[in-house]
């Protein structure tokens, strides 16, 4: 091909065909009469200086005429342009919405440097998989291993601030000084924490949060030096980390460091586990590299500690997997579900332009028979298709702006971002290529149908059938449609039925009528038992005098509360192989100190022997009372009452048997627990175990209820007004939001489905009320030949049921297959699950008759005489 005639390729088809031929001729002409090479070679500068900016001010002439006529062709359809827009917004809107917190919590990177670097070290035990690390232990492997460029750990950490006369409890991290180096990251005002700010017996430091510092400290810049009292001890501020900064969860408000001892190093501590270890790979070193060594490290230390660490492993894991599996599932349901939603708008949009451009035949017939060129045909359907993409995605930007807020609440809350999803310039960016793609997409079919030569001499005849090909098409969107709407409809039952399975789970105690508050004593003053007793024994008995109150007690932990507690070994009188080895697999239990008329004031339901009583001091023998899961493990089908165990550091007897309880949440089978007298402890041992959580049980009246508190509040500031009081709420609003995600979750997949169902239905109507349109000759002729209105009713219907069946089936087969990949989210509902299935077709079934009701009506209002007359 001539160099010239591909440069005039540039131009449209439409212009190349109209001067293409007179241009090439001009521009031979003046080759031929260049004087030589170099003005051949200034005439083809200068041919191309000219070509390229006309071409485009040609495309952009061409451009902005499809533009003008598009606009005037829908705004004689208003009501098929504004259909279209909403459509798209759905489509648009739904799968950005999704994109935005899906990308927020598995695809972006986490806010540290060299994130792919950083891992989390765990331990493990027969029944454990991961779980923290002893103080001993993490000590031994950091010096052992040489795969880290740095290794550090941090544990949970909570304080009391006096301010106005009023203690308040914040909540924070004990952290080794080398955390924040692993971390990659340092303060913006001060400094970071030294090797010395770690040792045992160091003054105090702290490093606030950049919110704290702002409302607690004014965000005074000189805040650095100032001295801070916690827990009436001084610590001294030496930094104030970014603002971006928040780790290892959101609500962390200030940093300070463990001061680690001897004493946190002795053997005894190697069952101890509370601390969460992030380290740095060195350079060059993969994870497979680092695990083999952690391996290796894990064995020798079975080897040092044959007794204490025995079966003890290593895990390591990428931190940039501390998302669960089931948040990253459910995330990846919510995609799923947004794309169904794009995938039935498209369709729709594909059958409403494949149906306006049968409709628009004439029209596109006459436009070709003055000279319309089929590129400029196509190229003004596929114009139609894109502005409609583009003003839907704009008004779906809009529908994600209000949407990503509802669907923020399915983030993980142990995500170290504080920041929620939002639709920043990356996410605009993705829903800007979705609606190029979006718009290519719907706009696709009727183009390629206007680009065959069937098409266009069908146009011509002015034929009124759409043609059995098209019609096959149009009917697969459909049944395409129906398809992706009975997954979601069938996924969306079975978040349903695994929320009333959850909500129906019985968690042991009667959570209503209860109240419940944080009062952490503040160390040392409450370190003596004594001390303790006489605050609880005052607290408990006054609030037990105020009227409408039947009972109340105190815990270490309540069930399902922000604080689950922890476990203990677990050593059998006459068990051998127990007594020598305290890490046995499974051979632990959940430890909980109580007061008397706990248990009373929980409702949970003694079923043997007797409740811990106030004559259980501790200067007779420590007993126990044990859950019922306790008895089956050690002493199945045994009377366990007498007997003895060693527990949290002491020979225990058991004097009473309890119905299990669900601390760790209702989807968690009830461990084995242990319930201790708070009176049974030595000085100053597990303080962190005494018990905090008060709970009140009333007779009152729910709306009442709101007017016990002040008076509880004050009995406690009558005894102790140092004592924080903090997380005051209703034991029936802490069962709630255990199924709360739950109901987040069934809400947004609900939502999706309800748009599916709505926007199939609206093809089917769609679909039929344009073959109806086409068939109206036809109907009249079977009406003036004597067909009853039954006839033509069954005439329609079953076009209907013919749809509804073929995107039945494959969809519930489809469904069951969605059902197997999130079976981790049903709790224990079958993805066969019948109700829900017979459900769901029983909805796809309602949605055909409804989105064929208005053309079977259409078609029986038909008028013989009318029809027959028809062209």
């Amino acid at each position: 091909m001539h160099p010239y005639r591909l440069l005039l390729r540039l131009y449209p088809a439409s212009f190349r065909h109209e001067y293409g031929a007179e241009m090439s001729t001009i521009f031979a002409r003046r080759r031929r009469d260049a004087p030589g090479p170099l003005a051949g070679a200034a005439l083809w500068i200068e041919t191309i200086a000219e070509v390229l900016p006309n071409a485009a001010l040609v495309h952009w002439d061409v451009l902005a005429q499809d533009l003008r006529y598009v606009a005037r062709t829908l705004r004689r359809t208003p009501g098929f342009a504004i259909t279209a827009v909403l459509i798209v917004a759905l489509g648009i809107g739904a799968t950005t919405a999704a994109f935005s917190v899906t990308d927020f919590v598995l695809i972006r990177p986490l806010p540290f440097p060299e994130p792919d670097r950083l891992v989390k070290l765990w331990e493990k035990t027969p029944g454990y998989a991961t779980m923290e690390l002893s103080a001993p232990n993490y000590h031994d492997w950091k010096a052992a291993a040489k795969s880290f460029a740095s290794l550090g750990v941090y544990r949970a950490a909570a304080v009391t601030m006096t301010s106005a006369g009023e203690p308040r409890r914040f909540i924070g991290s004990s952290v080794s000084a080398d955390l924040l180096p692993t971390l990659g990251v340092a303060p913006i005002i001060g400094r970071a924490f030294a090797a010395d700010d770690d040792r045992d017996g160091a003054a105090g430091t702290v490093i606030l949060s950049y919110q704290w510092w702002q409302t607690e400290f004014g965000g005074d810049p000189n805040v650095v030096g100032r001295s801070v009292i916690f827990d009436e001890k001084p610590y001294t501020v030496i930094g104030v980390m970014s603002r971006e900064f928040h780790f290892p969860t959101s609500d962390v408000l200030f940093w300070t460091t463990n001061r680690f001892g001897e004493r946190d190093y002795q053997p005894q501590e190697r069952t101890n586990n509370y601390l969460y270890a992030v380290g740095r790979l060195r350079r060059g070193v993969t994870l497979q590299q680092a695990r083999a060594e952690m391996d290796v490290i894990a064995a020798q230390s079975i080897q040092q500690y044959p007794k204490e660490n025995k079966d003890t492993g290593a895990v390591l894991l990428l931190l940039s997997e501390e998302v669960s599996n089931r948040s990253r599932l459910l995330l990846m349901a919510l995609s799923g579900a947004a794309a169904c939603v794009l995938l039935i708008a498209c369709a729709n949009l594909a059958n409403l332009l494949l149906a306006r451009a049968l409709g628009r035949r004439r029209e596109l017939a006459v436009r070709a028979a003055i000279g319309a060129g089929r590129e400029r045909l196509i190229r003004q359907l596929m114009t139609e298709s894109l502005l409609l993409a583009l003003v839907g995605g704009a008004l779906g930007i809009a529908v994600a702006v209000v949407a990503v807020p509802l669907l923020a609440r399915l983030v993980p809350a142990t995500l170290p971002i504080a920041a929620a999803p939002s639709v920043d310039v990356r996410v605009l960016m993705f829903a800007a290529r979705l609606t190029l793609v979006t718009g290519i997409a719907f706009g696709l079919a009727p183009v390629v149908r206007a680009g065959g030569s069937p098409d266009f001499d069908g146009l011509r005849e002015g034929s009124r059938s759409g043609g059995g090909q098209k019609e096959r098409l149009r009917s697969a969107l459909v049944v395409a449609e129906i398809v992706m709407s009975v997954v979601l409809l069938v996924s969306a039952g079975l978040l349903i039925r695994a929320l009333l399975t959850v909500q129906s789970i019985d968690p042991g105690f009667k959570p209503e009528g209860v109240l419940t508050m944080r009062t952490e004593l503040p160390m040392p003053a409450y370190g003596r038992v004594a001390t303790r007793e006489a605050f609880y024994s005052r607290v408990l008995r006054e609030i037990r005098a105020v009227p409408g109150v039947t009972s109340a007690g105190y815990v270490s932990f309540l069930p399902m509360g922000s604080m689950r507690g922890g476990i203990f070994p677990v050593s059998v009188k006459g068990d051998v192989e127990a007594a020598n080895d305290t890490r046995r697999a499974n051979n632990v239990a959940a430890i909980r100190y109580v007061t008397p008329g706990y248990f009373e004031a929980m409702a949970i339901p003694l079923k043997r022997g007797r409740d811990i009583g106030a004559s259980d001091s501790r200067d007779r023998q420590f007993v126990a009372v044990v859950s019922e899961s306790f008895v089956r493990r050690y002493w199945p089908g045994e009377d366990p009452i007498g007997r003895h165990f060693t527990f949290a550091f002491a020979d225990r007897e058991v004097v009473g048997v309890v119905a299990d309880v669900r601390f760790r949440g209702l989807e968690r089978e009830s461990e084995p627990q242990v319930y201790l007298s708070s009176m049974q402890v030595a000085d100053g041992a597990i303080t962190f175990y005494s018990p905090k959580e008060l709970a009140v049980r009333t007779t009152a009246p729910p709306a009442t209820l709101a007017t016990l508190v002040p008076g509880v509040r004050a009995i406690i500031r009558q005894a102790d007004p140092k004592v924080p009081i903090t997380r005051v709420q209703m034991l029936s609003d802490m069962v709630d939001l255990e199924t709360a995600s739950r109901s987040v979750q069934v809400r947004v997949l609900s939502a999706f489905a309800l748009i599916a169902f709505v926007l199939a239905g609206i093809g089917i109507h769609g679909l039929l009320s344009f073959s109806v349109s086409q068939r109206t000759q036809e109907i009249g002729v079977r009406m003036a030949l004597g067909a009853q209105s039954s006839d033509i009713l069954s005439m329609v219907l079953r076009r209907s049921v013919v749809l509804a069946v073929a995107g039945v089936i494959p969809g519930v087969a489809l469904a069951y297959a969605a059902g197997r990949s999130m079976e981790a989210l049903l709790a224990g509902v079958k993805p066969a699950d019948a109700p829900t299935l017979v459900t769901a077709v029983g909805l796809s079934v309602l949605m055909t008759v409804l989105g064929s009701l208005a053309p079977t009506l259409r078609a029986l209002r038909v008028d013989p005489i009318s029809a027959i007359r028809t062209e």
